[in-house]
């Protein structure tokens, strides 16, 4: 069966934890293929990091090209006898889907899946129909299994071996759970960057009794801590609200009471819009804290690798067609927004234009993830029309 509810509860079935695919590939790889796409299954491996496979398929060799990309893996179900059918049973009941993953994403997947094909049928087997302007056109797909967790096996180095080959995108589509409330309410075009660090401040341990023979580093890390995060580190941009610094944890390490600590830990993390890069957001931070310290504290920080980087995808004519697609088959007018964690678009944006639509993400990594049947129906039409309007 080619219809999205065949496929999403296909997909489902299979128990695709990151990083095991369980033949969730599989399931997208053979009905690709009978429809003439070609197919890859490519596996990266990174030392310290499990293997992960991932699946590239393509369909025409000429542009325009548009590529859908998402991920097969999911997070874990927990504890399984919460739900109220199985995590991995892919039921449909009372009009709704149910299982881990079908929101996150792979009813999206099945989604774009279904509409290609359909697309095709339509056009006699090509992405666009005899009589159209020249160019044939192109569609692809990159799924990876690798976005739940490390990212770093999957989606990034599919773009470069896919880069290697000489294979270009125009413009892609991700099919995120980007709806909030309702299917049709938000396009996201972008996505702030993530930066995470460890603030070190060291003291000189001592009996609480004593404390002039000590150096207490809490009082310390407390001061720095509000000089650090108190004030703004921008007031939003064209497209992005405020960047915002978190502190998530303060740790000395101490079990004692009548014993100050050493040293002190605090982790925290900045989501970061595009008034900023890395490099420079890590130099505003060290500039406050270096000022705050003053010839006192002796304090640092320990920065933590990041490949998630801000990027947006500018309002325009790609944005227009999506929009126009959205409004026609949920009669709502999208919201265009930067909102949100991380995804693997961040990766995306560096080969072609990319925003995500997919379903409603309420019950994404819930108990009794869920999707209705009327969901799929109507995003596979949005597909259907992003397509048709691509390639008119």
């Amino acid at each position: 069966m080619t219809d999205a509810v065949s496929i999403t509860r296909d997909l489902v079935r299979c128990p695709s934890v990151t990083p095991a695919d369980a033949g969730a590939l599989g399931v997208l790889e053979d009905l690709l293929k009978a429809a003439g796409f070609t197919t890859h299954r490519v596996t990266f491996s990174e030392a310290g990091t499990a293997d992960v496979d991932n699946l590239y398929a393509r369909i025409g060799s000429e542009g325009p090209h548009i590529t859908f990309a998402g991920h097969t893996d999911v997070v874990p179900p927990g504890d399984e006898s919460a739900w109220s059918v199985g995590a991995f049973s892919g039921e449909v009941r009372d009009g709704v889907l149910h299982g881990r993953g079908a929101v996150d994403m792979k009813g999206g997947i099945a989604c774009s899946v279904a509409a290609v094909l359909e697309h095709l049928a339509a056009n006699g087997g090509k992405p666009r129909a005899d009589g159209q302007e020249s160019g044939s056109g192109s569609i692809s797909f990159l799924i990876t299994g690798d976005e739940e967790d490390v990212s770093i096996n999957g989606t990034i180095k599919l773009l470069k071996w896919c880069a290697e080959r000489g294979e270009k995108f125009d413009h892609c589509v991700l099919g995120e759970p980007s709806n909030v409330e309702t299917l049709g309410d938000t396009i996201k075009i972008g996505r702030r960057g993530s930066q995470s660090g460890t603030l070190h401040v060291e003291g000189r341990q001592g009996h609480v009794a004593y404390p002039h023979r000590a150096s207490n580093p809490v009082p310390d890390i407390s001061r720095l801590i509000v000089a650090i995060s108190d004030e703004p580190l921008d007031h939003g941009s064209a497209q992005f609200q405020a960047s915002n610094l978190e502190f998530t944890s303060v740790d000395v390490g101490n079990t004692a009471y009548n014993v100050i600590p050493g040293q002190a830990r605090a982790k925290f993390n900045i989501r970061y819009n595009d008034n900023h890069t890395q490099a420079s957001l890590r130099e505003l931070v060290e500039t406050r804290l270096t000022k705050a310290c003053g010839n006192r504290i002796r304090a640092h920080i320990v920065w933590e690798p990041s490949n998630s980087n801000v990027f947006v995808t500018k309002p325009g004519p790609f944005t227009d067609l999506a929009v126009s697609a959205i409004e026609e088959v949920t009669g709502r007018k999208p919201e265009l927004s930067t909102s949100g964690g991380t995804s693997d678009a961040r990766f995306i944006s560096s080969y072609c234009p990319v925003i995500e639509f997919g379903l409603v993400g309420q019950t994404m990594h819930q108990v009794d993830e869920r999707v209705p049947v009327a969901d799929l129906e109507k995003l596979t039409k949005v597909y259907r029309g992003i397509l048709a309007r691509y390639f008119a």
